[in-house]
């Protein structure tokens, strides 16, 4: 049985992806280990198909903690039993490929995002031209490159003159039903970060009569709980941080509208194609979407929200639209159920097992 190792950086608990994906792999018949980190308030992880191993780090965000986990991640990695190792993203690449090289094993490189154009990384120099540096050399010597989009792909293949798959991040279909609250509330899943437009979504539910719920974190947490305060919005605005898929599914389903709305911050938030779209989707939710190309491709294809420009008046007069027209609301909730039998993941899995299939058959 072939033995294939997943690297993140995340504590796997919430990581809904990285769980499709080994669960897949695993039926398919491979031996799969998602390797993640241990943080210091990590809940316990699940049971699943497959195995997991967490690392313990001293350090917790920052260039420390990226040396200090890749340092630990090589060394696991060195001595541990497999065939493949698939690095998912940058921040876990050079320990894969090092020690794919060192071993003469295939290496897979995962770009759930084109990190060295988030808002993070994009504008400090230094930080870049590094990250610059390191996706140069995964895509020169990666035995196989997949991502989440097709927007994503064709950037990817342009500048490195490769082929680059693409593995769309969908939930399984389940045809559950779609259950709104009598309650109506605007749901946002999905980090808490830069250029996410979520200080806009705040500030326009002034002028929007019904709560917010938004579940996650991330590096604006204090920042947007801090804004929500100021504008006396506390009653309105709810932050539940994170929460388990299996909950978060559930919450998805009884939300009356989702929100899918970044500012075009740099390349990689415009090539993107992000998880919450297609769990909107699998939920029966209409939501308020980003003007970039593959959703507006998607809302083409199945017309499942409103195309939404980032700024408060926009988000104002669109959410309106949906919290008042019950006729539109219908529509487009009818419309995600009939997608969610196109875009689902029994349909995607396939292109992802073709992958390794291939790739595995050959060594």
């Amino acid at each position: 049985m072939k033995r294939i190792v997943f690297t993140v950086t995340n504590d796997l608990v919430y990581d809904q992806r990285m769980n499709r994906i080994c669960s897949t792999l695993s039926d398919a018949g491979y031996s799969c280990l998602l390797v993640g980190r241990k943080r210091r308030n990590s809940l316990d992880t699940d049971n699943k198909k497959f195995e997991q191993k967490r690392l313990r780090c001293w350090f917790e965000k920052g260039k420390l903690f990226y040396i200090e986990y890749n340092i630990r991640l090589f060394m696991f990695l060195l001595f541990c039993p497999l065939d493949a190792i698939c690095s998912i993203d940058l921040d876990t690449a050079l320990p894969g490929l090092a020690v794919c090289r060192m071993r003469s094993k295939v290496h897979i490189f995962d770009s759930h995002e084109l990190f060295t154009e988030v808002p993070e990384v994009k504008d400090r120099k230094r930080v870049k031209q590094f990250w610059e540096w390191v996706q140069k050399r995964v895509f020169s010597r990666s035995n196989c490159v997949y991502t989440v989009g097709k927007e994503l792909a064709n950037y990817f293949e342009e500048r490195y003159q490769r082929k680059v798959m693409v593995v769309r991040n969908m939930p399984e279909f389940r045809n559950s039903e779609y259950a709104p609250s009598a309650d109506r509330f605007i749901l946002y899943q999905g980090a808490l970060n830069e250029g996410r437009g979520l200080e806009n979504l705040i500030v326009a539910m002034q002028e929007i009569n019904c709560r917010l719920v938004i579940a996650g974190e991330g590096d604006l947490s204090i920042s947007l709980r801090n804004l929500t305060s100021d504008l006396n919005l506390n009653q309105k605005v709810n932050f539940l941080g994170f929460v388990k898929p299996t909950e978060l599914e559930n919450l998805t389903r009884t939300a009356w509208l989702g929100v899918n709305v970044s500012e075009n911050a740099g390349k990689s938030y415009y090539l993107s194609l992000n998880n919450k779209f297609f769990d909107y989707v699998h939920a029966g939710l209409p939501s308020l979407l980003n003007p970039f190309p593959e959703y507006i491709l998607l809302n083409k294809q199945f017309s499942v929200g409103v195309i939404t420009n980032p700024v408060v008046s926009d988000i104002v007069k669109n959410a309106r639209l949906l919290l008042e027209d019950d006729n539109l609301h219908k529509e487009l909730s009818e419309n995600c159920l009939k997608a969610a039998k196109e875009w689902n993941w029994q349909k995607e899995s396939e292109v992802l097992k073709d992958i390794y299939n291939t790739l595995l058959e050959q060594k």
